[in-house]
C-alpha cells in the first residue's frame, strides 16, 4: 500500500487564514465604515487630518487620554486611581485598531485579554490601595520578535504561521508584567527583520502615518507608525542597524538603541544562527518624549533584569539631574560621507541645530578632515562610514544563514529582493577566501582598530557626545530607503544614540531635486517628501547610555529654544 505525503499547505492558505483571525479580533464598533475610508485626504496625511476624532471611534475622554499626557503623567494618574487602567487600555486598543486599519502596523492584537488584564489591575489597586508596580496600568506595544505566551511569533515569514504560539515569554515581557504594565498588541516588521521597509506577506505594508506614500522605517517600522499615531504611548522596538533609529526618524519620534544588554534581549523569535559571533541587537523604546525614554530605561533597569535574563548586564541605571541652563556641552558633529550625501532636507535640519546650539554657547568641534588625518585614508583605522559599514556588512555576511522562505515557498517581498548593501563604497574589509575561524579573527582585529580610532578621537576632543543625521535622508517612497548607513555605524562600535525629530521636509526650502544615482540609496524628490519629519542622532560612547540621554535633553531643549526665539523675532 503507498502512503501520500501529507501536501504542504500553500503560504498563501496560511496568511489567509491568519489574517481572518486577526480581522474577527477588531470588535466591529471599533470598524471605520466604507464611505469613513473614501473620504480620506489623497495625500495619505492622516495625522494632519484627525482621523481619530473625526471617526467618532473613540469618546472624548478616550481622545484625551491617547493625545494630552506622558507616560509618567498617566501612570500618576493611574496610580492615584484618577483614572481606570480599563480606560486607559480601552482608549489605545481603540486607537490601534484605527491605526491598523489605516497602516497596517500590527501584527498581532490581542485587546479582549488586555482587557482583562486591566480589570485584574483595577481590582488589584481598590483591594490592596496599592499599585502592581511602576507601570500599573500602562499599555505597553511590543515588536512582533518579543515573545508572548500564548501568542506567535512570525517576524514576517510565512513559514512561522505553522509555528504553535509561543509557550513562555521573553524576559522583557516577564519585567514589564511584573512592573504591572498591560501588552496589547505586537506591531509589524519587514520579512528577514533586515530591511528598512516593513513589508511582509503575511501583514502586508506598514504605511507612514505622518504621509502613507511614504516608508515607516524598518525593522521596528510598526512600532513607529503606532507610536506616531498614539495607538501607543511607549512602545519596544530593536536594533541591529537602526531598526529603532530608522522607524523614528521616518515617523517623528523619539528612539533610543542602548547599549547591548542594558535592556534584556533574550527569549526572543529570531530567524538567525545566534551562536555566531558578530553584531547583536539591543532593545530600546520608542516614545513621545526623552523624559518616556528615560522612564522606560530606569523602570526596566531597576527592575533588575539579570534576575530574568543571563544575557541582561547587571549595570543599574543612574539617572542625571535634570539639565540645568547652564549646562554646555562638547558637541562632535558626525562629517558627511560622500558616499552617502544628506538630503538637502536633512543637511538643512542638521545646520539648524548646529546654529541654534553655537548660539546656546555650546562647544562645537567639527570632525572632518582637518581635525582627524585618518578621514584621507580608507584604511581598517579609518573613521569613515563607507568603511565601518562594509566591515560590519561583511558580519553579516560570513556566517551560516537559514532560508526560512523556501520551506513555504514564499516570494521575497521587493525590499528584500533588492539586496542593498554597501560594497559600492569599496572592498570587504577581510579577504572573503579565508577560512571561517580566520575570518573571525580578522573581523574583530578590523572592528577592535576601528573602535579604538573613536576612543582616541572622543578623548582627543574631551566630546561630551556626536550630534549627526540619522539617515542621509527623511522617510522616503516605499522600497527605497536602501542601506542605513548613519545608523549602522553605531551598532557596529556599541554606542548608545538617541534620535530627537527635528523640523520637516519641505519643497519651498529644498527644491532642487538630487539624484544620487546608486541603487542601494534613495534620490530626493521634494514633492514626494514634503512635510516627512527630519531628525537628528545623538551619540554617546559605549555604555554611557545615561550621559547620551541627559545630552539629548539638553540639545532637544536648546534647539527648540532657539526656534521659539527665531519666531517670536520674525512674528
Amino acid at each position: 500500500m503507498t502512503i501520500n505525503p501529507t501536501p504542504k499547505l500553500d503560504w498563501r492558505a496560511l496568511v489567509a487564514q491568519k489574517r481572518k483571525q486577526l480581522d474577527a479580533q477588531i470588535p466591529s464598533e471599533w470598524r471605520l465604515n466604507d464611505s469613513f475610508v473614501a473620504s480620506l485626504p489623497e495625500n495619505g496625511h492622516l495625522i494632519e487630518a484627525d482621523i481619530p476624532r473625526r471617526s467618532g471611534i473613540l469618546t472624548d475622554v478616550e481622545l484625551d487620554i491617547t493625545e494630552n499626557y506622558t507616560a509618567a503623567q498617566l501612570l500618576q494618574k493611574l496610580a492615584w486611581g484618577d483614572v481606570s487602567s480599563v480606560a486607559v487600555t480601552t482608549a489605545f486598543c481603540k486607537r490601534a485598531a484605527i491605526a491598523q486599519q489605516l497602516t497596517s502596523c500590527l501584527t498581532e492584537h490581542f485587546f479582549s485579554r488586555a482587557l482583562e488584564r486591566a480589570k485584574y489591575l483595577d481590582d488589584y489597586l481598590e483591594r490592596e490601595k496599592k499599585a502592581v508596580g511602576p507601570l500599573h496600568g500602562l499599555p505597553i506595544s511590543l515588536k512582533d520578535s518579543f515573545r508572548l505566551e500564548g501568542i506567535q511569533s512570525t517576524i514576517g515569514y510565512a513559514s512561522f504561521l505553522a509555528n504553535p504560539p509561543a509557550s513562555s515569554n521573553s524576559a522583557l515581557v516577564n519585567i514589564l508584567l511584573d512592573l504591572g504594565a498591560v501588552l496589547y498588541v505586537k506591531t509589524n516588521i519587514p520579512q528577514t527583520m533586515m530591511t528598512g521597509d516593513s513589508d511582509n506577506n503575511i501583514y502586508g505594508r506598514t504605511l507612514n502615518p505622518h504621509n502613507t506614500n511614504l516608508t515607516a522605517g524598518g525593522s521596528s517600522g510598526g512600532e513607529g507608525a503606532l507610536v506616531a499615531f498614539r495607538g501607543s504611548i511607549l512602545g519596544v522596538g530593536t536594533d541591529i542597524a537602526g531598526s529603532i533609529r530608522i522607524p523614528a526618524l521616518c515617523c517623528g519620534v523619539y528612539g533610543f538603541k542602548p547599549s547591548i544588554d542594558r535592556i534584556p534581549f533574550g527569549g526572543q523569535a529570531s530567524g538567525a544562527v545566534e551562536s555566531t559571533p558578530g553584531l547583536k541587537p539591543s532593545a530600546g523604546p520608542l516614545a513621545h518624549s526623552l523624559d518616556d525614554i528615560e522612564l522606560f530605561m530606569s523602570t526596566v533597569l531597576a527592575a533588575e533584569p539579570w534576575k530574568y535574563d543571563i544575557t541582561a548586564t547587571a549595570v543599574s541605571w543612574t539617572s542625571a539631574p535634570p539639565p540645568q541652563s547652564a549646562a554646555l556641552l562638547t558637541i562632535g558633529i558626525l562629517p558627511e560621507d560622500p558616499q552617502f550625501p544628506l538630503h538637502p532636507p536633512v543637511r538643512r535640519a542638521l545646520h539648524s541645530a548646529i546654529a541654534a546650539l553655537t548660539s546656546q554657547g555650546h562647544r562645537i568641534i567639527y570632525l572632518d578632515a582637518t581635525t582627524d588625518p585618518t578621514m584621507n585614508t580608507d584604511t581598517n583605522t579609518s573613521r569613515k562610514l563607507s568603511y565601518a559599514n562594509r566591515l560590519a556588512f561583511q558580519y553579516f555576511t560570513y556566517g551560516p544563514h537559514i532560508d526560512h522562505m523556501a520551506s513555504s515557498g514564499e516570494p521575497a517581498v521587493p525590499s528584500v529582493q533588492r539586496g542593498s548593501n554597501p560594497m559600492f563604497t569599496g572592498p570587504f574589509p577581510v579577504d572573503q577566501n579565508l577560512g571561517v575561524f580566520e575570518k573571525i579573527e580578522m573581523l574583530h582585529t578590523a572592528r577592535q582598530k576601528y573602535c579604538d580610532v573613536w576612543r582616541k578621537l572622543w578623548v582627543q576632543h574631551g566630546l561630551d557626545v556626536v550630534l549627526g543625521p540619522g539617515a542621509q535622508n527623511t522617510a522616503v517612497p516605499h522600497d527605497t530607503y536602501g542601506w542605513p548607513p548613519y545608523t549602522l555605524v553605531w551598532n557596529l562600535l556599541d554606542y548608545p544614540a538617541c534620535i530627537i525629530p527635528y523640523g520637516n521636509s519641505s519643497r519651498e526650502l529644498d527644491p532642487e531635486e538630487m539624484i544620487v544615482g546608486d541603487e542601494v540609496q534613495p534620490n530626493y524628490n521634494p514633492s514626494s517628501t514634503h512635510g516627512a519629519p527630519c531628525a537628528l542622532q545623538i551619540i554617546a560612547p559605549r555604555f554611557q547610555d545615561e550621559k547620551c540621554l541627559s545630552a539629548a535633553r539638553v540639545v532637544d531643549r536648546d534647539i527648540r529654544r532657539q526656534r521659539k526665539a527665531f519666531a517670536a523675532v520674525s512674528g
